[in-house]
C-alpha cells in the first residue's frame, strides 16, 4: 500500500511491521489482502466488546454494531466513531469498491458496501477481515 500521501499517528517501517505481524496478518493489514471467507475467528462471534486494529490497537468497532450478514467475514453497520477509519476508492477487482483502513496506522481492514438491503440503521456493511482485528471483551464490572 502506498502511504506516502498520508501521515499516521502510528508509523513503522516495512521491516518493523513484518517483525510484529505474522505473515498472514502482514499480507492482509499491510498489503491489502483478504482472508478466506468463513475462517476468521470473529466471523460468528457474539461476545460483547470492542474490536480494535490488530496492528496498532486503535478501537474501531463495537459488538453493538456487529450483525449477521452471512457473507463469510465479520460485518458491522458503523465504525465506533467517524474518524477511526478512513476510506479509499478501490478498483482492484474491476469494479469500484470502498476500502476501509485504520485511520491511526493506515492498515487495511476490509471494504464497506451500501444498499444491499440489510435491515441495519445505516444500510452499510463494513465487511472486515477477522485477522485485521482483536476483540476486547466487555468487562462485567
Amino acid at each position: 500500500m502506498d502511504k506516502t500521501d498520508r501521515s499516521y499517528a502510528v508509523t513503522k517501517t516495512d521491516e518493523q511491521w513484518r517483525e510484529e505481524l505474522s505473515p498472514a496478518e502482514y499480507q492482509v493489514l499491510r498489503q491489502a489482502g483478504t482472508e478466506r471467507p468463513f475462517v476468521g475467528e470473529y466471523t460468528d462471534t457474539k461476545a460483547e466488546g470492542v474490536y480494535a486494529c490488530r496492528a496498532c490497537g486503535a478501537e474501531l468497532f463495537t459488538s453493538d454494531t456487529k450483525f449477521d450478514s452471512h457473507c463469510g467475514w465479520p460485518s458491522f453497520y458503523s465504525p465506533l466513531a467517524g474518524d477511526t477509519v478512513e476510506y479509499l476508492e478501490d478498483y482492484d477487482m474491476g469494479m469500484k469498491r470502498v476500502e476501509v483502513r485504520c485511520a491511526n496506522c493506515g492498515s487495511h481492514l476490509g471494504h464497506v458496501f451500501e444498499g444491499e438491503g440489510y435491515g441495519t440503521p445505516t444500510d452499510q456493511r463494513y465487511c472486515i477481515n477477522s485477522i485485521s482485528l482483536t476483540m476486547r471483551p466487555k468487562s462485567d464490572s
